[in-house]
């Protein structure tokens, strides 16, 4: 993507999107593989990972995750450096699917995924990833100044995961309700374990 922008004697030019300066840049922290692990962890501290003040935004990617048993990958927080993923949150859902043979197709609020002030696992999709040796789920969550003392800390996130012979895109978002550092972040299926697929953790400067 080019930009025209003015130089300082009123010149255009043009630059390339990931040139320009001051717009952040995501850098690289920790990319964790499963091979049938009940659970993937970034602990702020630990094995390398960077879950602090450091940056104000930090961004999971999941790469080709796919379950040992049909099941929902999903999410949890942690502000006492993982001893305990049980962090308060409400958050909102909703799925957008087509199969591949058009016969159907929906844009759906998934109510009974959603949490009201629980303690739970978030999960990141209304419908279970299967195990078909294609089926997998990809996607990213955006967490926000999880290091912040003032405010709540919220967070996004959008997979994209087949079920059945279906794409399934689904939108998630919602916050952690306290103010104390979220210094860790949890990921599992509902169901089973994370039989492969990688997940990597990046800080937005």
């Amino acid at each position: 993507m080019s930009i025209v922008k003015l130089n300082n004697r009123g010149v255009r030019s043009a630059t390339t999107f990931g040139s320009i300066s001051g717009l952040g840049e995501m850098r690289f922290i920790k990319k964790l593989t499963a091979s049938g692990d009940e659970d993937l962890s970034f602990v702020d501290g630990t094995d390398d990972v960077v879950l602090d003040d450091t940056y104000k935004e930090y961004v999971f990617t999941f790469n080709n995750i796919h379950p040992s048993a049909s099941s929902k990958l999903s999410v949890n927080f942690s502000i006492d450096a993982g001893s305990n993923y049980n962090v308060t949150k409400t958050n909102t859902l909703f799925n957008v699917q087509h199969d591949e043979a058009d016969s159907y197709g929906e844009m759906a609020y998934s109510a009974n995924d959603d949490l009201a002030q629980s303690t739970a696992f978030a999960v990141l999709s209304p419908g279970s990833t299967g195990t078909d040796n294609d089926s997998n789920l990809g996607g990213f969550l955006r967490l926000f100044n999880p290091s912040s003392s003032v405010f709540v800390k919220h967070f996004i996130a959008e997979v994209n995961h087949s079920a059945g012979a279906a794409s399934n895109n689904c939108f998630m978002a919602g916050y952690c309700n306290t103010t104390s550092d979220v210094d860790a972040v949890q990921f599992k299926m509902s169901t089973g374990d994370i039989d492969a697929g990688d997940i990597c953790l990046y800080g937005i400067n």
